[in-house]
């Protein structure tokens, strides 16, 4: 059947002012970026909460009170974590600090010395070491007072502050209305979905949710699990740097491999420089064994499952390139970004393998209610 030529033209047209509306929807995002942060971030957080919402209204609560409860659940929780995570990082920091010079003499007299002979090279001839350490030992002295480098970051520019302070006040006083008013916002977009795609964005958008909501809640209780396990786990061994090297670890936990490899790495090389026997290398293999059989056999296919779809290279290449278009604001909706259009390509997929051009012979159309439908063939026409 040939279509009429000036229907193709308003298609055409039609698809060319979705394409302009996309594009001046990023360019106004990437213009007001720094405005729209603090409102992104009260979404992710009223989008996380609207389910256990949900669930306290199913048990009869008011719809105030439950997001009331939710939302004061949530900021202790911020807030504990906070008290707990951040002085234990910062007194981490400063014992690396301090053994800095420790392992220094480890690296000069006993890591390059090994190296050297056993595979027969002069690397001490090359390479700057005083210079080397003596780089390191200064940014980590930086980085040890991270609340003075941030607050004297901050205070350099009233305004700095008075917007750093803004948004701090706005985040959870917007994430409350969100949280309230979630199903209301979710049904007026809904209302504005022309009827006849209806079904298919819907569809779309639950399966959009999934992913998001099953990548975030599930890997995040796996880092944190896991950051639990190995911090412990190290701190019993005996390594001065244990709760650092196990929350590193838990926190690279989302790519496969990276996160157990570097913090065996990580746990080995400190258990040489501060013991240097065999015992602690055992121990510390031992902690992170552990942590990988529970994470394997527990924690991922039951927080987790194999359900998501995010492969982690495309998660570490959302965060990178959103992060470089527009900053902070493009790494809090990378992962959004990326679950959509991962659920829009495994759509486009489904749809072109029930199209003509796939099938070669007798087309089939795939409706928006999930019907297929096979297209009749002229057999007038048919060889």
């Amino acid at each position: 059947m040939i279509e009429d030529p000036q229907q193709e033209i308003a298609q055409f047209l039609r698809r060319l002012q979705w394409v302009a509306l996309g594009v001046a929807v990023v360019w106004l995002m990437w213009l007001l970026s720094p405005v729209l942060t603090p409102f992104a971030c009260a979404a992710i957080l009223g989008w996380m909460g609207d389910p256990l919402v949900d669930r306290l209204e199913e048990r009869g609560w008011s719809r105030n009170t439950s997001v009331v409860v939710v939302f004061c659940v949530m900021t202790l929780a911020v807030v504990v974590v906070m008290l707990l995570l951040v002085p234990t990082i910062q007194d981490q920091v400063a014992t690396l600090v301090r053994s800095l010079p420790r392992y220094q003499q480890w690296f000069y007299d006993t890591a390059v010395p090994w190296i050297e002979n056993r595979f027969s090279v002069r690397i001490a001839d090359y390479l700057d070491f005083s210079h080397i350490w003596e780089l390191l030992r200064s940014n980590w002295e930086r980085a040890g007072g991270v609340a003075k480098t941030v607050w004297g970051y901050v205070s350099r520019s009233g305004f700095a502050l008075f917007g750093w302070m803004a948004n701090l006040v706005l985040i959870p006083v917007i994430a409350f209305f969100f949280l309230r008013d979630w199903d209301l916002i979710v049904g007026r977009v809904a209302s504005m979905v022309p009827r006849n795609h209806i079904g298919t964005v819907s569809r779309l958008a639950a399966e959009s949710s999934a992913v998001l909501s099953g990548f975030l809640r599930g890997q995040l209780l796996v880092m944190i699990i896991l950051g639990v396990l190995y911090g412990a786990g190290l701190w019993a061994v005996g390594l001065d740097l244990g709760i650092l090297i196990g929350i590193v670890a838990g926190l690279l936990t989302f790519v496969p491999y990276l996160g157990p490899i570097s913090g065996v790495l990580m746990g080995l090389i400190a258990a040489l420089m501060q013991y240097g026997d065999w015992k602690h290398l055992v121990l510390v293999s031992i902690v992170f064994g552990v942590g990988q059989v529970i994470e394997s056999y527990v924690l991922t296919p039951k927080l987790v499952g194999d359900r998501i779809g995010l492969h982690p290279v495309a998660v570490i290449f959302a965060v990178l390139a959103c992060g470089q278009l527009f900053g902070f604001l493009g790494m809090l909706l990378a992962l959004p970004i990326a679950a959509v259009v991962n659920v829009l390509l495994r759509y486009a997929h489904e749809r072109y393998t029930h199209s003509q051009l796939y099938a070669g012979g007798t087309p089939t159309i795939l409706l928006d209610a999930g019907q297929v439908v096979a297209e009749p063939v002229d057999d007038a026409n048919t060889p």
